[in-house]
């Protein structure tokens, strides 16, 4: 089961990480305080609690990812099917596609998505 739960604001900052990696923590400060105005105890702290959650790692003051954005992403979407329709897929599109419709170039990546899927 994958459980790393993010608040708003830790996902926003685990996506500048994302988007800067490898990025010194000495940046992620400056980076934190114009973008949150966080001071630099703060910046570290929400470092510290992300590398405890597994996504990154701090080796001597620099910042990279263990799990990218995609992967972390990709994970979440699978708990949430899992926590929320009992891991059906087709219930959850169903859900999604209730009250709505998608296009049919929507259709079409999600069918050609399927079909890479299949031949795993």
């Amino acid at each position: 089961m994958f459980d790393i739960q993010l608040g708003v604001i830790e996902s926003r900052f685990a996506d500048m990480i994302w988007e800067h990696e490898p990025v010194s923590s000495s940046e992620l400060v400056k980076l934190a305080e114009k973008e949150f105005g966080w001071k630099r105890t703060t910046t570290h702290t929400v470092i510290k609690r992300l590398c405890e959650k597994g996504l990154f790692v701090n080796q001597k003051g620099t910042v990279t990812s263990i799990l990218s954005r995609e992967q972390f992403y990709a994970r979440q979407s699978r708990q949430f099917v899992e926590d929320s329709f009992g891991g059906s897929l087709p219930a959850f599109i169903a859900a999604f596609t209730q009250g709505g419709s998608i296009s049919s170039q929507e259709a079409a990546k999600i069918r050609k998505m399927i079909d890479e899927a299949e031949d795993k």
